[in-house]
This record gives C-alpha cells, sequence and structure tokens, in this order.
C-alpha cells in the first residue's frame, strides 16, 4: 500500500483506559476511530513535530507529538510494521521517529523531562512514565522538598477502567541541578511554579469561565447549574455532581423542536458518564428558544488572546441556546452539528416517532439519524447496512402510520414506530439522497411498491418484508410459508403488542405478516378458527384474497425453478450443517445474501439448469393444454424426474 497503511485493534491509551479502533496513517495525516464507533483523533501532518517509537510489553507503541504540545499514544504494533511505517514517515512525512527505551528496573529516582505538557520521569537514559499536564488539576507543595500533582476526578474515567491515577508526588531534594533554587526559593518551588505555568492550573484554573443557572437536563433527568471553566465543565443538581473533561466531549448537536418553543443541545460524550450502573454517552439539554442571555467570560486578557484567540469573545448575547453552544465549542474545540437539508410535511427538521416504548423525535441528519429525547440514540451512516420501510400494524387508526427499520452492520436493529404516513415522501427522498441502502420489494421500483403498500387502506395489502422474500426465493408458494408459521405458532396473545415484538424478533417479512393474519382470524371466531379455511371454493363470505385463489390441477406440470432455487436446494443442506438450530427462515435468508454475492460466473451453472428446466415446463404446458391424455401426463413426469 503505497498511499497510506490501515491497522486494525489499535490501542490509544490514556489516563481513562484504553480504547481499541482502526489506525489509518495516510499521505495527508493520520486518523483513528474508535471501536464501534465514538471517539475520532484526525492529526493533519502538517502539525505533527515528533514521531517516537518505544517497545512495550508483547508490541510497540508509537506515540505522536503535535504543535499543541499534545501526544497521541497508540500501542497494538508488530515488529514488521514498525520498519514499514518508519520508511513511510520519512518519505511521506520527513519526519524521522526517534526510539525510546523503557525503563523496566524498577528505580523511583531519576528526571524529570518537561516537553510541551507532556511530563517524563527518565531514569538514566530510559524513560520510566509519563503524564499529561492537562490532566492535572492543581499542585500542592508540601514541607520544602515533596510536591504534589493532584489530577481531574472525571466522572467519565470509570466507564472504562475500575481504576485511574488520581495523585502523584515528586521530592526534589536541594541538591537538584535541574530546578535550580535559593534559600527563599528551594528547587521544590521551582518544579510546583513550573508545573503550574505549563499546566493551567491555580486559582484562575479553579474559578468557572461562565455559569449557566436552572438548565434543564433530561439525560440525565434533572436541573443543573451548568459551569464551564478551562479544562472541564461540571453538572451541579441537587441529587447528582459529574464533573467532565473536554477531553471526553466528541461532538456538540444543536436541534430545533419541531413546532415547540424548546431547543436540543446534546454532548456526546466517550467515554461516557456513570450513575450507577447506568452510563449516558449523551447529555441532552433543554433550552428555551426565545431566552436571550448576556455573558461575560471570567478570564483574562492575555489568555484569551493567546490560547483562545479566534475561539472565543470577551463576552457573548444572544439566544441561550447559541451562546451555550459557542462557549462550549470555544473551550472543549468539539465540533456542531445542526439540522442538514431533511424538511418535514410541516417543515420541521425532523419527525414524530416512538423508540422501544419511548416517544420522541427523529432528526434525519446529513450523517446519520438521531432519536431524542429518551433514550438518545446516534446512529451514524457509516454504520448502517441497510434501512426498510414497514406497514405498520393492521387496521384501524394504524394504518395512517408507518415505521422504519434500521439494520446496523452488527446485526442490531433500530426500529422507529409511528411515523405519520404523509411524512414518508420526504424521508424516502432523503434517505435515498444519501445513498443508503433501501431494502423493500428487492427490485429498483421500491419507492413505488412501499408507496402503493403505504396508501393501501386494505388489511389485506400486500406486506413489503413478504414480497421480498418471495422474489429472492424465486417465488415459492404461500402455502409453504403458511405451515411453517402455523407449526411454528406459539398461540400469543392477540394484541397488537405481540405483533410488534415478533417484527423486531424476525428479520424474514415471512414470519412478521403471518401471526397478524393469525390474529384476525381468532378475533372473527374464536370458537372455530380453521373454519375459515373453508371459503377457498369461491364462498362469498371468504375473503377477497382467497377469491382470487385457484384450486391447483394436480395434473398441471410442475412449474419451473429459477436458478436461485436449484442453488438453493443444493446449499441449504450445507448451511443447516454448518449452522446447526437455525430457523428456516433465516437459512432463507442466508442462501439470498449469499446469492446476491456471487458472481455472473458463479452463477451460470445454475442458470443453466433454470433455462433448461424452463424449457421443460413449457413443453409440458404446450402438451397440457393440448389435452389430458396419459401418454402426455407420464412424459411430463419423466421430465421432471430427469
Amino acid at each position: 500500500m503505497t498511499d497510506g497503511h490501515l491497522f486494525n485493534n489499535i490501542l490509544l491509551g490514556g489516563r481513562g483506559g484504553s480504547n481499541p479502533g482502526q489506525l489509518k496513517v495516510h499521505l495527508g495525516g493520520i486518523m483513528w476511530k474508535k471501536q464501534g464507533g465514538g471517539k475520532a483523533i484526525e492529526v493533519d501532518k502538517g502539525d505533527i513535530t515528533g514521531i517516537t517509537w518505544m517497545k512495550v510489553p508483547r508490541t510497540h507503541q508509537l506515540s505522536i507529538r503535535i504543535k499543541e504540545g499534545i501526544s497521541y499514544k497508540f500501542t497494538g504494533f508488530r515488529d514488521p510494521d514498525v520498519g514499514s511505517l518508519t520508511t513511510f514517515f520519512q518519505s511521506s512525512f520527513g519526519i524521522t521517529p526517534e526510539e525510546k527505551q523503557l525503563s523496566v528496573n524498577g528505580h523511583n529516582w531519576g528526571e524529570i523531562d518537561l516537553n510541551g505538557n507532556m511530563l517524563s520521569f527518565m531514569v538514566g537514559s530510559k524513560q520510566a512514565f509519563e503524564i499529561s499536564l492537562a490532566d492535572v488539576a492543581q499542585t500542592q507543595l508540601q514541607g520544602k522538598n515533596d510536591v504534589s500533582l493532584e489530577f481531574h476526578v472525571d466522572d467519565t474515567l470509570g466507564a472504562n477502567e475500575k481504576d485511574s491515577l488520581v495523585e502523584i508526588s515528586f521530592h526534589i531534594p536541594n541538591s537538584n541541578t535541574q530546578f535550580v533554587g535559593d534559600e527563599n526559593r528551594p528547587p521544590a518551588q521551582v518544579f510546583r511554579d513550573k508545573i503550574m505555568s505549563m499546566a493551567d492550573v491555580g486559582i484562575s484554573g479553579e474559578e468557572a469561565v461562565v455559569v449557566f443557572d436552572g438548565i434543564a437536563i433530561l439525560t440525565p433527568r434533572g436541573r443543573y447549574s451548568v459551569e464551564l471553566h478551562l479544562s472541564f465543565f461540571r453538572l451541579q443538581g441537587q441529587a447528582n455532581d459529574f464533573k467532565i473533561q473536554y477531553s471526553s466531549v466528541v461532538r456538540l448537536f444543536l436541534l430545533p423542536k419541531s413546532n415547540q418553543p424548546h431547543t436540543f443541545v446534546v454532548v456526546t460524550l466517550d467515554p461516557p458518564i456513570r450513575k450507577g450502573q447506568t452510563l449516558y454517552p449523551h447529555i441532552v439539554l433543554q433550552f428555551e428558544t426565545d431566552t436571550v442571555v448576556n455573558r461575560t467570560l471570567a478570564m483574562s486578557e492575555d489568555l484569551l488572546n493567546n490560547k483562545y484567540k479566534d475561539r472565543l469573545e470577551a463576552s457573548y448575547k444572544g439566544l441561550i441556546h447559541e451562546v451555550f453552544t459557542m462557549i462550549l465549542r470555544g473551550l472543549s474545540g468539539a465540533k456542531v452539528t445542526r439540522p442538514g437539508k431533511f424538511r418535514s410535511r410541516q417543515n420541521g427538521y425532523a419527525v414524530k416517532s416512538s423508540l422501544k416504548a419511548e416517544d420522541g423525535i427523529l432528526y434525519p441528519l446529513e450523517k446519520g439519524f438521531f432519536f431524542l429525547p429518551k433514550p438518545p440514540t446516534l446512529i451514524l451512516n457509516d454504520e448502517i447496512d441497510y434501512v426498510e420501510f414497514e406497514r405498520h400494524g393492521a387496521g384501524g387508526t394504524s394504518m395512517h402510520y408507518f415505521d422504519l427499520s434500521v439494520k446496523l452492520k452488527n446485526d442490531q436493529e433500530h426500529v422507529f414506530r409511528n411515523i405519520q404516513k404523509n411524512e414518508y415522501d420526504n424521508l424516502f427522498n432523503f434517505i435515498s439522497g444519501k445513498g443508503l441502502k433501501i431494502m423493500n420489494l428487492g427490485d429498483v421500483k421500491a419507492m413505488e411498491g412501499v408507496a402503493a403498500v403505504l396508501q393501501n387502506e386494505d388489511d389485506d395489502a400486500v406486506d413489503p418484508h413478504l414480497e421480498r422474500i418471495k422474489n429472492e426465493a424465486g417465488g415459492e408458494s404461500d402455502e409453504e410459508d403458511e405451515d411453517f408459521v402455523a407449526d411454528k405458532d406459539d398461540g400469543g396473545s392477540p394484541t397488537d403488542d405481540s405483533d410488534e415484538e415478533e417484527s423486531d424478533a424476525s428479520d424474514s417479512g415471512g414470519e412478521k405478516e403471518k401471526p397478524a393474519k393469525k390474529e384476525a382470524k381468532r378475533d372473527a371466531s374464536s370458537s372455530k378458527p380453521v373454519s375459515k379455511r373453508k371459503p377457498k371454493d369461491g364462498d362469498e363470505d371468504g375473503g377477497k384474497k382467497r377469491k382470487q385463489k385457484k384450486k391447483k390441477d394436480p395434473n398441471a406440470p410442475k412449474k419451473a425453478m429459477s436458478g436461485f432455487m436449484f442453488f438453493s436446494n443444493s446449499e441449504r443442506d450445507n448451511i443447516r450443517k454448518s449452522n446447526p438450530g437455525m430457523a428456516f427462515t433465516d437459512i432463507g435468508r442466508a442462501l439470498g445474501e449469499k446469492w446476491r454475492n456471487m458472481t455472473a460466473e458463479e452463477k451460470e451453472p445454475f442458470e443453466v439448469m433454470a433455462r433448461a428446466d424452463q424449457k421443460r415446463y413449457k413443453e409440458a404446458m404446450a402438451g397440457y393444454k393440448s389435452g389430458p391424455a396419459p401418454m402426455n401426463i407420464d412424459s411430463g413426469n419423466e421430465s421432471d424426474a430427469d
């Protein structure tokens, strides 16, 4: 790979623990994404000031230092990776990586190296440990020779690791020559003053830059006073108190509520904060949209002009949600996401829906979907395998709604229910414009097919799930599917809730629709449910669908099978052996997925068999239509056997 390198299972180290992810080293710089989504780090090659390799237990560690003095540590490289990346850095970045050795002799005396905002403790020429001064909350001089560093107690640290570093002490004797002092200022005092100047600690760091009182927070629920400090922000409520480092802030979302005087501001965290056994990756704040505030930052002019130049202003006046977002963005450096091009039928930014048992609103954004307020669920487009529009329920007022199912690449599924039918066109056009795969009816006319289903007021309308399975299976009969579902029926409660739960649990459209039909049968006649199958012969009491179904002639030739059916017959046993206990519908879905991924050359043998079977069927039908002569029937049976 000449233009870059890609590595999986690379750990990003930090005081909050190690997070696995994917590292991409390309011509423009370095990009790391956390596994499963969340935190992402991008470093432009022009911002890199130093690269260091270090051999750590069982692997190698890559340290990237940037202009701001921040250092990122990536662990999980093999021996061959060191040589290939070193050559790439030299040729593409013009930087020759240094090699550092790790001290493992256990000595706790040595020298201190201060570089940027990193403190390295060196034993001889080897590094014993390294800490970031950005995590230092305050320093204290204990006696004349001891200096203690206290670190921020962050409520997000315990989400990944049980233990974290909270304090460390250094003993600096009077004979120290690195931090030279005098009678009034011993070397320990000189060292403490140096740390304070580099770590931005002290009185100015303890005071809040700005405070917003009485803010309604929906997750975690309560009314809090929000304090924004230089390196962290705090949520102080009557029952809870959260302290969160800006390094844990991944992104900010500013999302107005449709036709309501409130606006959501969402702070996405990685790692999340913890309350008891519950993790909160999103803090959902709710502001009154029309409230105007005036805020002045408690920050020195030198600090504002030097560190926060072009990021913050001395004072702000405007709508409260805009002022809060701008200040938090300036302090944390996180990006802000606002509503995209999607507009609902009422010209809003979202559509009403429900997730699980909670009602809320779904925001279709440019790079994903966000459901608010509870449970706050963020879905990125990169994580989506496909989306599917589903007909909601059966009969009654439910015909005015539809469901949107979002299937992720990790097989997780989110079903957003009770979306009004008149929102379909705008939602479909927006999703299709993003290039997302829409799984409905299995053909290119998905939009027309789903729209027809949504507009159909008949309870027996075609279900898009069932039609897709039929198309993939090459036209399997309804009778086989009905028999299977009848065997699997557990006689559950004939309620709408049970239908919805089965729809969530199954990936196959066949199983989703059939239980709904059975419930309709039970409602019509609870004493003799079997009697509903009698109107097959054209009884006027039968349903519309039963009138159109003709009785099959036993002498008629067997229909021709598609290439997919020949493929299914040959591969079904192999899938059963490799996946014992797999449900019938899951096997069908696996066969359909495998067939779609096959090349034309791989499908050709089965297509040849299908063409031969089609020729056989046409010849048999010609003989069948000319007259039911015994000779023709025997000839057709011989052709089937062949």
